[in-house]
């Protein structure tokens, strides 16, 4: 009984009853435990007080970062003077009503007021705290607006004037992915994001001032190694790279406005040439460089693991994404699994877990965790979690991102401590109204956005989705997990949908799968980060440890992504989205009457299977593409080139690859492509290589054929290094090579051998283009000539050349450089081909093709297919009937 009454005393005066009013004393000797109850807190109502003020406060900072300032003003006062009148108005009722309650008898309870009537003193404070919230949010969002408009940056901007000013580093530089622009390759560019702090004038004074803006750092001929991506731009960017945020630095730019309206910069600052590296005013904070050189051990402990993990691990832990290849960044987002590669409130509470044990077990007896079985009381547990939460942040930067991520943790820091669901929501709420009123750009932010539905679908639908499931027999782990991936999904998708255009069918099941490794991962990286500055052999020990779980989640959405119907395309606007709800909510009611029927369950399931996968045999049945007996197909990759000849059951020889991995691997997995023997790159401009690692991608590839002439050189120094990590043998094509592969054989019949700088004939004067490799191709009867990019002064040697009576009424030709008025009309004339196809994007700049172009092949009577127009063009028949499909 002393016992049962220290358990009792435990409970505290508040928790004296519960709900049944039964004692509590009596409820902890029932439980027959030595320390009484497992679950002494009964859980209430969830509390939803201060949601409203949340929501207000984010809507009003979303809408006036912007807006002038006497709107600013005018808000900021208008909801005090409401508030004031609405809390004056209250108080008089309360003195009336505390009157009138003592003479009919009311007394005060001691707890919520005065009785009944005490309680309509409440919606008029709700009101008032309602309006004081949205005045501060109006008052942060002009403050921080304002720093938009003033000082000199703003207008030197609009100037597009070249300034000299000291900017501070606000965020980790990043490198941006190399685009094609052209036949041509941007090079990548150093981003940085920073605050201006003064501004030198003229005549030599400098004018302080507080302005963000975005660097822009141009190392375009600072080219470097394949890998990854600091290394792979070269050691001056990567000294930009490598800058750690509160860095003082003295730049010289030229200054031009933002390209979209509602940028939370002022300025753009381009810094024309960045080789020479930063120049240093002054170094970072001591915090900035504890943080900097536990991340940098990181990477150095995770640079002996296979690609995938090494990039990976860095930024499960820390959000370092420096690694990640823009084809495993693309993996994720098609498998929805991108909230990985980013730091997020889920890696704060897995190490909180560690520590304290699971949120359901916090003020149970039984709980567990690292903390307890040390023998730590909850109050210094919960103190040691808001030490960690500052060292996190502290790590992994406090740039919004990790706020929101530190703050979302933090509901489950007062979960851990508290054990009661009741108190996650409002914790919640004030962890957006904070981040808003500290951050009002964050009302904006699609990720922050993102953060909060999440975790409030994992708090609100997420357990009793789990009850659910639990009730019709599913085991308690594995609902859980079902109703958190599920939840969330639900809950994102609308919202991914608008940033992506695009709806994952996978995301779902790839969340599951990855899930299990998610904890293990974190806590192993964790551990590495901690230890590397130690001791170097055992973090790399810990992270060769965690190389497995995240090699498995890289392999999880490499394999999600490589299916045929990993995701349909949705419109990409708040219509597309408000409709994918409200289909998501009809797909929730029927679902809970199939699982009523568990046959249907599974005819759905089994459905579902199918629309993802997409057997060959059945995707060419339904979607009728590719057509059967296919011989040629053009593929739709924009304004490129990228084709496929039939070799064989799965097996095509891939002519170009376009200027988007995505789209040329995309067409390949369409038409059931998985051996490659033989790659021909016509030529090394980038709207035809660029593409080459989606055809490398989970391929078979024998080898690899290009021109000899190798120019851009960056281009042919990039295809070489795909091949040699890959292993993949690259060779030089040239006039009068015959090769055969199954019911395919093609002849090479331009370039002439030898073609190299300085070779080419010398009616020649286009370089690359005129240096194309030309394939006269052979198959069931058919003849396809592919002319590449050939020029005018080409196309004349062609003509004239030992291969010319070859070329005359081909059945198929690949029109030259996608149609362009550039063609020699003696070669078409010539040729004088029964379709041609000419490959090119949609609203091209170039004008592709040329109205002239067309009109000759027409007047030949020439049937004539674009891509902009018919999609993917495959040709099908024998040299007696020729047939054209279009996807």
């Amino acid at each position: 009984m002393a016992d049962a009454g220290r358990a009792a005393r435990t409970s505290g005066p508040a928790d004296a009853r519960d709900g049944a009013s039964r004692p509590r004393a009596a409820v902890h000797v029932a439980s027959g435990h030595r320390l009484g109850a497992a679950h002494p807190r009964q859980e209430g109502p969830t509390d939803l007080r201060l949601v409203p003020p949340a929501l207000a406060a984010w809507a009003t900072a979303a809408l006036l970062l912007d807006a002038p300032a006497g709107w600013s003003v005018g808000i900021v006062v208008g909801a005090l003077v409401l508030g004031c009148v609405v809390l004056r108005r209250a108080g008089g009722r309360g003195r009336a009503g505390h009157g009138r309650g003592r003479r009919a008898g009311y007394e005060p309870t001691g707890r919520a007021g005065y009785g009944r009537r005490g309680c309509v003193g409440r919606p008029p404070v709700a009101v008032a705290a309602l309006l004081l919230c949205v005045a501060a949010a109006a008052a942060s969002a002009a403050l921080h607006g304002a720093d938009l408009r003033r000082g000199p940056v703003p207008g030197a901007a609009r100037e597009y004037a070249t300034v000299t000013a000291e900017v501070e580093v606000t965020a980790d530089p990043r490198l941006t992915a190399p685009r094609v622009r052209g036949d041509g390759a941007v090079p990548p560019t150093v981003l940085v994001e920073a605050d201006v702090r003064r501004v030198a004038e003229a005549d030599g004074t400098g004018v302080g001032t507080r302005t963000p803006v975005l660097l822009l750092v141009d190392v375009a001929d600072d080219r470097g190694a394949e890998g990854d991506r600091p290394s792979r731009a070269g050691p001056a960017a990567a000294r930009w790279l490598r800058l750690l945020p509160t860095t003082l630095l003295r730049v010289t730019a030229r200054s031009e406005p933002p390209r979209t309206t509602g940028d939370r910069v002022a300025a753009v600052l381009r810094v024309r040439d960045g080789r020479a590296g930063p120049e240093v005013v002054a170094g970072p904070s001591a915090a900035q460089r504890l943080a900097g050189r536990l991340r940098a051990g990181l990477r150095e402990a995770t640079d002996g693991l296979p690609a995938d993990a090494r990039a990976l691990l860095p930024g499960l832990v820390v959000g370092d994404t420096s690694r990640i290849t823009p084809e495993l960044e693309e993996a994720f987002k098609e498998t929805d699994l991108a909230h990985t590669l980013a730091v997020s409130g889920a890696n704060f509470t897995i190490v909180l877990a560690l520590l304290l044990g699971p949120p359901g077990l916090a003020q149970r007896s039984e709980r567990r965790g690292v903390a307890p079985r040390l023998g730590l009381s909850l109050r210094t547990t919960a103190l040691l979690g808001g030490v960690l939460a500052l060292g996190f942040v502290v790590v992994c930067r406090p740039d919004p991102s990790v706020l929101r991520a530190a703050a979302c943790g933090s509901v489950a820091l007062l979960a851990l401590a508290t054990g009661r669901r009741r108190s996650l929501l409002p914790a919640l709420a004030t962890a957006v109204l904070l981040l808003v009123l500290y951050d009002p750009w964050l009302a904006r932010s699609y990720g922050f956005l993102l953060s909060v539905l999440a975790t409030g679908a994992l708090l609100t639908l997420a357990p009793r989705w789990s009850a659910g499931l639990r009730r019709r027999g599913v085991p308690p782990r594995l609902a859980e997990a079902l109703a958190a991936a599920g939840a969330a999904q639900a809950v994102c998708a609308p919202v991914v949908a608008v940033l992506s255009a695009r709806v994952s069918l996978v995301g779902v099941p790839c969340n599951l799968l990855a899930e299990f490794a998610v904890a293990p991962a974190t806590v192993l990286g964790f551990a590495t980060l901690a230890t590397a500055p130690l001791a170097m052999p055992v973090a790399q020990a810990l992270a060769w440890c965690g190389g497995w779980p995240a090699g498995w989640i890289a392999g999880i959405a490499r394999t999600g992504a490589a299916l045929p119907g990993a995701g349909v395309d949705w419109p990409g606007s708040w219509a597309g989205a408000a409709l994918l709800a409200l289909l998501t909510a009809g797909g929730l009611l029927v679902g809970r009457r199939l699982l009523r029927h568990p046959w249907w369950c599974g005819v759905c399931a089994v459905l579902l299977v199918l629309a993802v996968v997409q057997p060959p045999p059945l995707a060419r049945v339904i979607k009728g593409w590719p057509p059967p007996g296919w011989r040629m197909v053009m593929c739709d990759v924009g304004q490129g080139d990228a084709m496929v000849l039939a070799a064989g059951e799965g097996a095509g020889v891939v002519v170009d690859a376009g200027p988007d991995p995505a789209r040329v691997d995309g067409c390949l997995r369409t038409l059931g492509i998985t051996r490659v023997p033989l790659v021909v790159l016509t030529h090394f401009h980038a709207d035809h290589v660029a593409g080459l690692p989606g055809v490398l991608r989970g391929r078979a590839v024998g080898a690899i054929e290009t021109t000899a002439l190798e120019e851009p050189a960056e281009q042919a120094e990039s295809v070489r290094e795909q091949a040699a990590a890959r292993g993949v043998p690259v060779g030089h094509a040239a006039a009068g090579e015959r090769r055969r592969a199954g019911p395919l054989s093609w002849e090479v019949v331009w370039p002439p051998p030898g073609t190299g700088p300085g070779t080419l004939p010398s009616t020649s004067t286009e370089g690359p283009n005129d240096a194309s490799v030309t394939l006269l191709v052979r198959t069931a009867g058919l003849r396809l000539l592919l002319l590449g990019d050939l020029e005018p002064p080409a196309q004349r040697e062609l003509a004239r050349s030992p291969a010319a009576a070859e070329l005359e009424g081909v059945d198929v030709l690949k029109v030259a450089h996608h149609g362009s008025a550039h063609q020699d009309p003696d070669l078409i004339r010539r040729v004088a081909p029964r379709l041609a196809l000419i490959s090119c994007g949609a609203d091209n700049t170039y004008g592709h093709p040329a109205p002239g172009t067309l009109a000759a092949l027409r007047a030949l009577g020439t049937t004539v297919l674009r891509t902009d127009r018919d999609g993917a063009l495959a040709v099908a028949g024998t040299g007696g009937e020729l047939r054209v499909a279009g996807d």
